[in-house]
């Protein structure tokens, strides 16, 4: 394993993400939906893992997520090796240093915008006072300081997404994880959320993206194509 990552114009990162020859096997007799996939991701970096639909992108998303575990291989998420981690260090690891954006929103419904960003911060032990203080920063962070109040119902679909964000980053996590997250969005409000995404990896972010939608990833500035739970493309580069 790398110790080091060395992006383009030979500037040095950590990385944030490391897999070694990583391997997932679903059921039985065992389908593999991820094989021998070694990646790293630095610090900083904003990357789009495309693939069609049963590549296999969505399961290496679950991998270096920690939700999932790989049937083999090594896995180190911001320095933590998950191998040797138990369940309740892994869920640490999540609440703490990793943040999930999904396409479906995964909003309380009846509960305000800033009760759905504060309760990010639930399994952080953090007091409520400061919860909602920070919640209400992160909502002022991608342009909702106006919906504070607002219910996932009173909320369009951008914004909705946008809450997603607020909740996903307000614990200043390592690593930013986003699922199809334009998935559900009309293209306006969809380009809307990738300018966000761009100024929070501008902000010193990391993020993973993953999409179907190849002219999406070309909005990344690093598109690793992965097929059949392969990796068959990684190219870097200006964003398209």
């Amino acid at each position: 394993m790398s110790d080091h990552v060395i992006e383009p114009g030979g500037v040095v990162c950590d990385p944030v993400i490391e897999l070694d020859q990583v391997v997932r096997d679903h059921g039985s007799p065992p389908v593999r939906a991820v094989d021998h996939v070694s990646l790293s991701v630095g610090r900083g970096e904003f990357v789009a893992i495309v693939g069609p639909s049963g590549s296999g992108k969505s399961t290496l998303l679950n991998i270096i997520g920690t939700l999932d575990r790989p049937t083999g291989g090594r896995t180190i998420i911001d320095g933590h090796d998950v191998g040797a981690m138990s369940d309740a260090a892994l869920s640490a690891l999540r609440a703490y240093r990793i943040g999930f954006v999904f396409q479906r929103f995964h909003l309380a419904d009846g509960v305000s915008a800033v009760g759905n960003v504060a309760d990010g911060l639930l399994y952080t032990g953090t007091p409520r006072a400061e919860r909602l203080r920070r919640a209400v920063a992160s909502l002022t962070r991608v342009g909702l300081a106006h919906r504070l109040g607002h219910r996932p119902h009173q909320l369009s679909g951008g914004e909705r997404q946008r809450v997603a964000i607020a909740r996903a980053t307000v614990s200043d996590p390592a690593l930013l994880l986003a699922d199809e997250p334009t998935g559900n969005l009309d293209q306006r409000s969809g380009a809307g959320l990738m300018d966000l995404l761009h100024e929070l990896n501008a902000a010193g972010t990391t993020i993973v993206m993953i999409t179907h939608d190849v002219a999406l990833a070309r909005q990344a500035p690093r598109r690793i194509t992965i097929r059949d739970g392969r990796v068959v493309g990684d190219d870097r580069g200006a964003p398209a």
